[in-house]
């Protein structure tokens, strides 16, 4: 950068933080750093803050940050298996579907079968939650 470009109050500020910092690391004296804090203050461009600086190490490089990770399940499943916590909708129009059936009251065969197919899918869906609750109850236990 160009050494007679004028400054700001936010570059004279981090060159002050950074004076700050070397005194706390022990490199600067008191009166060295009220001088150089008082002429980085008043400093109008570049070179005079670089100036200032010059017997100084630079800033020590900060290492990039990583991207946070998603949360991994608790239950242990595969890194790329979302669990979703908000009812499905699935499940719930097929119970709609099961309730019109049975209440409809329609003696066809076709009727009956859909009924059947769809009271064997309850009872299986209510019978893997059960199981899948016992299951993480248990697992909670270990």
């Amino acid at each position: 950068m160009d050494d007679r470009i004028r400054v700001s109050d936010a570059d004279r500020e981090q060159v002050t933080a950074r004076l700050r910092d070397h005194y706390a690391e022990g490199r600067l004296t008191e009166s060295e750093l009220d001088e150089r804090v008082s002429a980085a203050l008043n400093a109008k461009t570049f070179g005079d803050l670089r100036g200032l600086m010059t017997d100084l190490p630079g800033p020590a490089p900060i290492p990039p940050q990583q991207a946070p990770q998603p949360p991994r399940p608790q239950w242990g499943g595969p890194p790329w298996m979302v669990y979703r916590r908000r009812p499905r909708i699935l499940p719930v129009a097929l119970l709609v579907l099961l309730a019109v059936l049975l209440f409809h009251g329609g003696g066809w065969v076709l009727a009956g079968f859909f009924q059947f197919l769809l009271l064997f899918w309850l009872f299986t869906v209510v019978a893997g939650l059960l199981f899948g609750l016992f299951r993480r109850r248990t697992h909670r236990r270990w």
